[in-house]
């Protein structure tokens, strides 16, 4: 018998999650650089949230380049950009700018990555070069991000607790995971046939859909504000950086919230039985006001226990709302704009990235447990309006 070759969707999958793990292995290391560098909560959470000043850009023009030039060139631009960010941390020492520059960097790598190589994922498992389903298109894409979210922070906070050089040795798994990665996604052949500019023009009628206004727009920044919310955000709040094991804690916390978001995406698949309705997005940011209902209650409490069960909810939130998304994506864009509107529908979804940065500022003059429980209030009036526009008008 000869080998069994590797589905070329799994190289670009690789590349998604190793782009998702290069994002995301910088969350346990924040508590490392406050006991290191003696960096303050702003500062951290603004260093955080320097993710997406890179991501935004890079989602928005990837698509377009992706148009001109070819999906897999601009996905391998992609991940080497997402090395050149871990690169950046590795050599940052004391230097606190390039950390910053670090974080943008890998905001661009996987702006880049998320938008061409979703597009690029989608339109190789479907005809005429596979035969997967827009569902199980949308979870491969999910399934690879969310794993590298999970697998990323586990790995760097477990090395920075208890390896040596714990702000170098930490980054050197992602390192290697998307030299992988690069060598198998050279395998995945060319899907884009008929090359043209405007990926983001061609996006704009999808985009002023109402659908996409009202129902899709509304719930994205919900995707990652629950998951930034639970490991960014709580852990601090509770004082995780007081502990002993602090760091491996957050790194725990940041993994449960990404498997959380994993294990619940077939749920996704199942509450999402027709084009009329989007019953994963409803139920998702129903899951969110939980979710954000026990922060408070962890804020009040300041126990580091309820820090697991809190991160639990809302990665099943992020879970819910990242696939009820995709999936709304791909049944309202055509072949010509489905990068595109993928562009659009993350760089909103990052704006979420904001949420521990704009909570912990405002904490000065209002607590914690009540600016959650806002966001709680703001989950739940988007919930309504999601729902409202699932309703099925008569003609």
């Amino acid at each position: 018998m000869g080998k069994r070759r590797v589905p070329p969707w799994m190289g670009i999958a690789a590349v998604l999650l190793a782009a998702a793990w290069g994002s995301n292995q910088f969350t346990p290391m924040l508590l490392v650089y406050h006991r290191t560098l003696g960096l303050g909560t702003g500062t951290l959470e603004a260093m955080f949230g320097a993710y997406a000043l890179g991501l935004i850009p890079g989602l928005l023009t990837a698509g377009s380049l992706a148009d001109v030039h070819g999906r897999r060139p601009v996905v391998i631009a992609a991940a080497w950009f997402s090395t050149a960010a871990t690169l950046s941390l590795v050599l940052a020492g004391h230097d606190v700018a390039l950390l910053f520059l670090g974080r943008a960097l890998a905001g661009i790598g996987s702006g880049a990555a998320f938008s061409a190589g979703t597009a690029w994922l989608r339109e190789i498992s479907r005809p005429p070069f596979g035969t997967a389903s827009e569902h199980a298109v949308a979870r491969r894409v999910a399934g690879a991000i969310t794993a590298g979210f999970a697998v990323g922070p586990l790995l760097s906070g477990l090395l920075a607790q208890w390896a040596p050089a714990p702000r170098v040795l930490p980054y050197a798994p992602h390192l290697a995971a998307m030299a992988l990665a690069l060598v198998l996604v050279r395998r995945a052949p060319e899907t884009l046939s008929e090359r043209s500019a405007g990926a983001l023009r061609r996006a704009l009628p999808t985009v002023r859909s109402r659908r996409f206004r009202q129902s899709v727009a509304p719930m994205a920044p919900w995707v990652f504000a629950a998951p930034a919310i639970a490991f960014a955000l709580l852990p601090s709040v509770v004082g995780a950086q007081h502990a002993v094991d602090g760091v491996a804690l957050t790194a725990t916390i940041t993994m449960l919230c990404a498997l959380a978001g994993v294990v619940v995406q077939p749920l996704a698949r199942r509450l999402d039985v027709g084009a009329t309705r989007s019953r994963a997005a409803q139920a998702g940011l129903l899951v969110t006001v939980v979710g954000l209902g026990l922060g408070a209650f962890t804020a009040h409490e300041h126990e580091s226990w309820l820090l697991a069960p809190s991160a639990v909810v809302l990665g099943a939130a992020y879970g819910l709302c990242l696939v009820a998304g995709l999936v709304e994506v791909q049944r309202l864009a055509d072949h010509q704009s489905l990068a595109g509107v993928t562009a659009i529908f993350y760089a909103v979804s990052y704006l979420g990235f904001a949420a521990p940065y704009l909570i912990s500022t405002a904490a000065g003059s209002v607590s914690y447990p009540i600016l959650l429980l806002i966001a709680a209030a703001l989950a739940l009036g988007t919930a309504a309006l999601v729902t409202h526009e699932a309703v099925p008008r008569a003609a």
